[in-house]
């Protein structure tokens, strides 16, 4: 109908379809925002929530709390079914909903490379689920090895793996070997802490791709000295049920094992054949739209765009900055206007080792240590949503520093659990 408002519709409430949304307040657009959760989730300190340092309510934040008073935002919370583009429809479990303009932001799945077993025997740490998973599962592995009189089956309690030497395994590492040193130490005194093992494995030859050689060997040094086995140049064969097989036939008994070693692209079930890279993520023009879809953008992890001859990686600030971007074509071409090229402003990158500890890259400069562990803290406050969240975060950060005590400590299982 003539003068009605365009209708806009965002799947998924991560950083990119929650920063699109924000782009639309106010504005004289219809949208709905489609997510299976009623929660945005601050993924870059999940690790923490697997490591006991935080509670999961504490990352996480209510979508309608954040679209509160907005009159011209509704949320759906629903499962996404299948997308008939011929249509402009999304299919969902509470049915269709049409849509003049799509913003797709499902994100990212964990990528297993065809590694036997991966899928099955390993634990990732892509959501709150699985956060809250890794925490009951470190912490149900030190009870029994409390009471284990079997010692082959209390040292594989106690060996923790970890595949991938990129942030999130360099993290999970590192805020691991704490929990051990500090609260657990405390908690199990009848354990002998020389059976602990923490492993960290990857493929490349150093820690931290993207960064300097230099601070990669410092990250390397640090978790080291913080117990820390370090295996590079080494890629895994085979994981199996207690045990997992490395390519130079070292195999380690353990229960616990840490696939951080990659991602791919979401799958969604559509009537439209994406062309898609190798790592499944659907490529984009620099507008951000799939070749053949005028009115649908695709943002964050899902979508596979290069600049400078290389592609963006899967990292939040893109999200972020890619759906604030979809949002602002979207309003232009309402206006009649033509979208815009996306090319991502890189504010630089940081990771944290521990406590005092980080590396933290702007540009071509780079800094280690308690300076960057500080900005480090900074930048997380910052960006993460919700005032609430921001003083429960800092309250906790502030009890683990002062005492090493960590307020996660409970086992809380799923029910099918």
């Amino acid at each position: 109908m003539k003068g009605e408002k365009q209708h806009v519709v965002i799947i998924g409430a991560g950083f990119a379809g929650l920063f699109a949304t924000k782009a639309f307040f106010g504005k004289n657009v219809r949208v709905t925002l489609i997510d299976k959760n009623n929660y945005h989730t601050f993924n870059p300190l999940l690790y923490q929530v697997g490591a006991a340092l935080i509670e999961p309510d504490q990352i996480a934040y209510p979508v309608r709390s954040f679209i509160r008073k907005k009159n011209n935002i509704d949320f759906l919370m629903a499962d996404v079914i299948d997308i008939k583009f011929k249509k402009n429809t999304v299919v969902t479990s509470r049915g269709e909903i049409p849509y003049d303009y799509l913003i797709i932001g499902c994100g990212s799945v964990s990528a297993f490379f065809g590694v036997k077993g991966a899928d099955k025997y390993s634990l990732t740490l892509k959501n709150l689920d699985d956060a809250l998973n890794l925490r009951n599962h470190v912490l149900v592995n030190f009870e029994k090895a409390s009471w284990c009189d079997n010692e082959e089956e209390r040292k594989r309690c106690l060996n923790f793996v970890i595949i991938g030497g990129g942030p999130t395994g360099v993290e999970f590492a590192g805020a691991l070997a704490e929990f051990v040193q500090g609260p657990l130490r405390k908690d199990f005194p009848g354990i002998d802490y020389r059976d602990v093992q923490i492993t960290l494995v990857d493929v490349a030859k150093q820690l931290l791709g993207m960064y300097s050689q230099e601070s990669a060997q410092y990250v390397k040094k640090k978790l080291e000295s913080m117990n820390v086995k370090v295996l590079l140049n080494t890629s895994v064969s085979q994981v199996k049920k207690g045990e997992i097989v490395l390519n130079n036939g070292l195999v380690i008994k353990t229960n616990t094992v840490l696939w951080s070693a990659g991602v791919k692209g979401s799958s969604l079930k559509t009537d439209f054949k994406f062309k898609t890279s190798r790592d499944m993520r659907i490529e984009v023009d620099s507008t951000l739209r799939p070749a053949g879809l005028d009115n649908v953008f695709i943002c964050g992890d899902m979508a596979f765009l290069l600049q400078d001859d290389r592609p963006l990686p899967m990292i939040a600030p893109v999200a972020t900055q890619e759906g604030i971007h979809s949002a602002k074509n979207i309003l232009r071409m309402i206006d009649g206007k033509e979208p815009i090229p996306f090319r991502y402003k890189d504010k630089g990158a940081m990771v944290t080792i521990g406590r005092n500890s980080a590396v933290t890259r702007v540009g071509n400069m780079e800094w280690t240590g308690f300076i960057a562990w500080v900005l480090w803290l900074f930048i997380h406050i910052l960006y993460l949503i919700g005032f609430r969240n921001k003083i429960l975060v800092m309250m906790s950060w502030f009890r683990d520093y002062l005492f090493f005590e960590r307020s996660g400590k409970m086992i809380i299982p799923k029910k099918e659990e």
